[in-house]
């Protein structure tokens, strides 16, 4: 397929957080393996997010995205061991895809790692799986894949079957963030072509709860405000910083956009763009988020820590993702996203603080997190790049959300704090 011209090797990452020898030294050779090896040509912009959520929480989880997201409901199936619904956004969007098991009892790899943490094991099926990108040959890509040491489960290494359905192949979960990545031939925007089961139809009580949501939407703008996915944030460790970026460089056609050094919060934030599409809503950037000293050394400074304390509460694991707001001023005399959250709010969905950041005379950005889906443990960000900001995030904003999130995920001695 073809991409947008970009230049790899002459590219400088942005950002004030300094990289070993080691990053420095595989990340051009990433870059050049993928473009000998035929990856860049044979993987595309992502086209679905995948999220399983409880036995019986697919529909309320559905209800929730109508409420606070612009996806909305397309279809359902039913396999021999999960009900699958698909929602869409505008086509040139990735999908989102909320597999739920059809019993409580279920159990795979997603149970097992839930139950080793505090704070997931709440909600043992309950976890956001991973992305799948467009793939013109996913044989050809799996066997180049391969061989630079990237697993992949074949038919019977796994109970839920869609990880090895036809024309759809997945990674086996990664080491580094407990996420999968798919890739795919499929058309996402045509559900019936994704071969997920056999197709079933949602109860008239099912139907009007989500008709709510998009009821509520459609009254007060929201479809017109709400955009996209603009970025998602996964947490892993201090020690696997690096090896979670190269890991993922190896698999997909996005480059190092940069990282900067959040002192205050004492982690860093690293971002990951694809070049192959002139909206990152096309293919949202995937940042990583860590500490910058493991919790044990940390323990001689004490200095606040919550990106690693989240990640020993609940595991390597999809912490948030944002949804871009249309840059403007509403009628009401607010920036956008200020109407949108507190109208949401109103609502009696609970937000971590409050909107950071400042929108006058300059670029800049606004931001705020929602407090943990009940339904999916993921936080929801609202992002509105005012006046064309383009520098992605400021350093200033992330501290204060990474505070906010952090004082939200606190747990001592089988408690969470509220």
């Amino acid at each position: 397929m073809d991409a947008l011209p970009f230049d790899y090797s002459d590219y400088e990452p942005k950002g004030d957080k300094k990289n070993s020898e080691f990053f420095e030294e595989y990340l051009p050779k990433i870059y050049d393996r993928r473009a000998k090896t035929g990856v860049n040509d044979l993987v595309g912009a992502m086209k679905a997010v995948v999220i399983q959520v409880e036995t019986g929480d697919g529909v309320p989880t559905m209800a929730e995205l109508h409420r606070m997201t612009p996806n909305r409901y397309h279809s359902s199936y039913i396999s021999g061991t999960h009900k699958f619904h698909v929602l869409h956004n505008r086509p040139e969007f990735p999908a989102v895809i909320l597999m739920e098991p059809l019993s409580d009892s279920y159990e795979d790899y997603i149970r097992r790692l839930n139950v080793l943490y505090p704070l997931s094991r709440q909600k043992p099926n309950t976890r956001y799986v991973g992305e799948v990108f467009h793939c013109s040959d996913t044989a050809e890509l799996q066997k180049t894949l391969e061989a630079q040491s990237i697993r992949f489960d074949y038919p019977g290494d796994t109970e839920n079957d869609v990880y090895t359905s036809k024309g759809m192949v997945f990674s086996t979960p990664s080491d580094f963030t407990g996420n999968r990545i798919g890739y795919s031939n499929h058309d996402f925007n045509d559900p019936e072509s994704l071969a997920l089961g056999e197709r079933v139809e949602l109860t008239e009580a099912e139907k009007t709860s989500l008709q709510d949501g998009i009821a509520f939407a459609e009254k007060h703008g929201l479809n017109e405000l709400m955009l996209g996915y603009d970025h998602m944030a996964t947490r892993i460790l201090a020690g696997e910083r690096e090896d979670a970026i190269l890991e993922f460089q190896t698999m997909v056609p996005y480059y190092f956009w940069g990282a900067y050094n959040i002192s205050d919060m004492n982690s860093s934030t690293n971002v990951n763009r694809c070049p192959i599409v002139g909206d990152d809503k096309q293919s949202p950037a995937k940042v990583f988020t860590a500490n910058n000293t493991p919790s044990f050394v940390n323990s001689f400074e004490n200095l606040p820590m919550p990106t690693e304390d989240f990640v020993r509460n609940y595991g390597r694991r999809m912490h948030h993702m944002a949804v871009e707001i249309l840059d403007g001023d509403h009628p009401s005399n607010q920036k956008n996203v200020d109407y949108v959250v507190g109208l949401l709010g109103q609502q009696g969905i609970p937000f971590l603080a409050h909107v950071v950041g400042e929108c006058k005379d300059s670029p800049d950005l606004k931001q705020i997190f929602s407090k943990h889906s009940k339904h999916t443990l993921l936080i929801t960000e609202y992002i509105e790049r005012c006046k064309a900001f383009d520098g992605f995030f400021t350093k200033s904003n992330v501290a204060a959300l990474t505070e906010a999130a952090g004082k939200d995920e606190r747990y001592k001695h089988g408690h969470v704090f509220d």
